[in-house]
């Protein structure tokens, strides 16, 4: 199969691509679309049961949103990190977690504000808006030697496991003051709901995952972007139905604390793991616009005093996500000359 290696070449080659990659392309777009259809059901399943689960055991949504949501929704990122470590291009993974911190908040957080803004009604999110602004600044001190190592990966576990004991002291005081659900609720049934609806988005990221995954390498990006672009859209396709529903049903704070809490499990966690597997060397230049666009990505949802984020701020992280974009496969056409 004829690898492009430049950005220039997509014209030339444009032609050529529906006979030689017609079984792939299908293949792929069917993937892609069983895997969006599972992501919508598994989302409204997870959704249903998070929700209920916050209330059986008086939890704030948001920090069910940032712990349960969050962690459920990144499970594709984790089983991409492993299978990528274990066949020897963690690349992969960092390009996938950064680019997914990315495509997190200027995409899918994005399309949620542009049709009809969310608040913030927990304080938590706040929080947690503060330490996923300070993740990249983590990543960019620990690997300005070129090499994510073992230290580095340990340093973000330890940052990872304070951040959750945080969250769950924050979550055990709300529990202690807040009154007992005015009707019981069904933890069988709540159970049930969330597992499934988390079964239902880990098979429909793989879905994804795999339908984009074979187009971009048969295009030749080098492994760092394929994670950065393709992988970290389909992995997102879970944050993307859930925050989705979790917005339609009025369940803000679940929304944004699956956004938040995904960030940084990405990174501290996802990452970590991958590196944990096997250390890796780093091309810093081409990590950096990641670490850049994921910061911009963040201030342009600074929360306001009220907790309320506009239409407007949807509309901005757009064009962000599509200057980034941009930007990160362009540099296949300069290192692939």
């Amino acid at each position: 199969m004829q690898r492009l290696h430049s950005i220039n070449a997509f014209p030339i080659a444009a032609s050529a691509l529906p006979a030689l990659m017609r079984p792939v392309m299908q293949n792929s777009l069917w993937m892609l679309l069983a895997g969006v259809v599972l992501a919508w059901f598994g989302g409204e399943f997870f959704v249903r049961g998070g929700v209920g689960l916050a209330r059986w055991l008086r939890w704030p949504s948001a920090v069910i949103g940032v712990t349960v949501a969050a962690f459920g929704t990144s499970t594709p990122e984790l089983l991409v990190a492993i299978h990528a470590a274990l066949d020897g291009v963690p690349q992969i993974s960092l390009g996938d977690v950064l680019g997914s911190n990315v495509v997190n908040v200027a995409l899918v957080l994005a399309i949620v504000l542009a049709l009809s803004g969310m608040k913030a009604e927990d304080g938590g999110v706040r929080r947690d808006w503060l330490i996923g602004l300070l993740v990249p600044g983590v990543v960019y001190a620990l690997l300005m030697d070129g090499w994510f190592s073992r230290v580095d990966a340990a340093i973000m576990l330890g940052c990872f496991f304070a951040w959750l004991i945080v969250v769950i002291r924050h979550a055990r005081r709300h529990a202690a003051s807040a009154p007992q659900p005015a009707e019981s609720v069904s933890v069988g049934k709540t159970l049930f709901a969330t597992l499934l609806g988390l079964g239902l988005l880990i098979v429909a990221a793989q879905l994804v995952v795999h339908g984009g995954k074979g187009v971009a390498q048969a295009l030749g990006w080098s492994p760092f972007i394929v994670g950065a672009v393709v992988v970290a859209a389909a992995t997102s396709t879970p944050e993307l139905a859930t925050t989705l529903i979790a917005r339609a049903r009025g369940h803000h704070d679940v929304g944004l604390g699956n956004i938040l809490g995904s960030n940084i499990f990405n990174v501290f966690f996802i990452a970590a793991v991958a590196a944990m597997i096997q250390p890796y060397p780093v091309q810093l230049p081409e990590v950096l616009p990641s670490l850049v666009f994921g910061v911009l990505a963040l201030l342009l949802i600074t929360p306001a005093r009220n907790g309320t984020l506009g239409r407007s701020r949807g509309f901005a992280l757009l064009i962000v996500y599509v200057v980034f974009i941009a930007i990160t496969v362009r540099q296949t056409g300069t290192a692939h000359p």
